[in-house]
């Protein structure tokens, strides 16, 4: 094993890593096995499980990992991370929260997101996403517009110029300073996705920063289908009618829409000219689900969670 600097292995040896997981499908096994090959390796691994039927808590066991079930009914992207936190992290400094999709790229993913702590200011660093070997050049484009081959560090001050993107962070591949997160009340647990950016926000108002770090990479992209679109924008529109706060406090991202869509169209009149249309099919649809779910306490509930990607929140 590669000998590193003491400060980042203790940094590593004093993290908790937590993984929800339902159902992850084939690439399990890559997920697992990338988690070994971490040079360095954390305190301890656990995973959270939602009652999965294709043998992965198993898995994950036999390769020596804790696991707890999680009622997949009961789960709340918010409240299933808090709960793991109060369960999982006694005598840990750090937290470290990967998707059961999110396979770490590299041996050193791992230490290199936790090198973040070496400035007392960061409470939370999130790394790289990089598209899956097999993503669409649509889904590849959204990985390499928001995570940037540069690193950097926001804070409260960064809104002025940032608007609400200030707040960005994503729980796929996100480590915390758990003091940090006690002091803020750690994760909200009464939302329909976005406890990332929620913590994120809360942060930045306690004066702390938030840290993008570009040399730690995971694989992680999605290539949603036209109504996945539409329901994950739902979602999304639900969570900022709710917590009208964030606009409110940090500004809108409408010119970050309007950056990303011409990104996008550049990108692929080089690489795949020809899917053009359905891109500008999706951000019609990713728009029309956004504005819809903003008036979802406006429709009875049933055609809410037809529309939601995530159904188990309107139960």
């Amino acid at each position: 094993m590669a000998n590193f600097p003491q400060s980042s292995k203790s940094f590593c040896e004093r993290a908790v890593v937590l993984v929800p997981t339902c159902n992850p499908g084939p690439t399990w096994p890559n997920f697992l096995e990338a988690i070994q090959q971490q040079a360095v390796q954390p305190l301890k691994v656990v995973i959270l499980d939602s009652e999965s039927t294709d043998g992965s808590a198993q898995a994950a066991q036999a390769r020596g990992y804790q696991v707890q079930t999680v009622s997949r009914r009961r789960f709340n992207h918010g409240r299933t991370r808090q709960q793991g936190i109060e369960q999982h992290t006694s005598g840990a400094e750090f937290v470290i929260f990967l998707t059961q999709d999110a396979i770490l790229a590299d041996p050193y993913a791992l230490r290199n997101l936790l090198q973040a702590f070496n400035d007392p200011q960061v409470a939370a660093a999130y790394g790289r996403q990089l598209p899956h070997h097999n993503a669409t050049p649509i889904a590849a484009h959204a990985r390499l517009f928001n995570y940037p081959p540069q690193s950097h560090t926001v804070t409260l001050q960064d809104k002025t110029h940032k608007g609400i993107k200030t707040c960005f962070l994503s729980n796929s591949f996100a480590a915390y300073r758990l003091s940090a997160l006690h002091q803020v009340g750690g994760f909200a647990t009464d939302l329909i996705l976005g406890e990332d950016m929620h913590l994120a926000a809360r942060l930045l108002l306690a004066g702390h920063a938030i840290r993008y770090q570009a040399n730690a990479n995971v694989y992680h992209s999605h290539s949603y289908s036209l109504r996945e679109e539409l329901g994950r924008y739902f979602d999304t529109g639900v969570f900022h009618a709710q917590q009208r706060w964030l606009i409110e406090t940090f500004g809108s991202a409408a010119n970050e829409g309007i950056q990303f869509i011409r990104s996008e169209q550049h990108y692929l009149i080089k690489k795949s000219a020809y899917l053009l249309p359905e891109a500008l099919l999706r951000n019609l649809m990713k728009y029309a689900g956004f504005k819809t779910g903003q008036f979802h306490a406006h429709m009875p509930q049933w055609l809410a969670k037809g529309l939601s990607m995530h159904k188990g929140y309107w139960v």
